[in-house]
């Protein structure tokens, strides 16, 4: 005799705050560096309220905890500024709701600094002293005025031997650029093997007769522990 009882699968539980913060962040395009940047700085905050959750507090609350950066903590006026995007974005993009204007915060107000420049000397005397991967890592950040990240997600068809460029694809703010490829990194790239050229046999494998100019550079992020590869190719190798 077979039951008539029927088992229904308990209900999804909700996400969690902080991954709908992630999702809306991943959805919207933000680099990996603000996504944990935003993350922290919510998390600093509910920490300080003593777990409150953001939908039980409000514009006092946000002033407090951006009072409490700049009196008690002594951080920059970038770090409070971020700390201020951060709950912005938490509370008009992901909980939905329109802050009424912010005061009585103490803001962070120091003289600018003068910045610290290299002389070419300097400059080249760090490049010196690197090798490898690093060195050719240092030459386009240094040559071609790349951000990190964009250094780290260059592909083959961003960099033009032709032109002596490099087309930055999705940097900062969705934006694309062109940048100027090196003229030193440029001559020690070997070029793919001309039309009847064959491919030179080494004790290591088969290359270029000029050899195989290829790196990979791995960034170790923190969070999702992935590893992000950057690898330059030519045809034939």
């Amino acid at each position: 005799m077979q039951s008539d009882t029927t088992f229904e699968a308990p209900p999804a539980s909700p996400p969690k705050l902080l991954d709908r913060v992630r999702w809306h962040l991943r959805v919207k395009h933000y680099s990996i560096r603000t996504e944990q940047a935003y993350i922290d700085w919510i998390r600093r905050f509910i920490l300080f309220h003593g777990k409150r959750h953001p939908n039980e507090m409000g514009e006092g609350e946000i002033a407090g905890f951006l009072t409490h950066l700049a009196v008690e903590r002594h951080v920059a006026a970038s770090t409070q500024n971020q700390a201020f995007a951060a709950l912005l974005f938490l509370y008009q993009q992901v909980l939905e709701r329109k802050l009424d204007f912010i005061d009585n915060v103490q803001r962070v107000s120091r003289p600018p600094k003068l910045p610290v420049v290299f002389t070419r000397n300097e400059a080249r005397a760090v490049l010196a002293n690197l090798k490898g991967d690093y060195r050719l890592m240092a030459d386009l950040l240094y040559g071609s005025g790349l951000r990190l990240m964009e250094c780290l997600r260059l592909r083959v068809k961003d960099v033009d031997f032709g032109y002596n460029r490099i087309t930055v694809r999705d940097g900062k703010a969705l934006h694309a650029r062109v940048a100027l490829l090196p003229r030193k990194v440029s001559a020690i790239t070997p070029r793919a093997p001309g039309p009847g050229q064959r491919a030179a046999s080494t004790g290591s494998g088969t290359r270029t007769r000029e050899g195989l100019f290829a790196f990979r550079i791995a960034a170790q992020i923190s969070q999702c522990r992935a590893r992000l590869g950057l690898a330059i190719r030519f045809p034939g190798g």
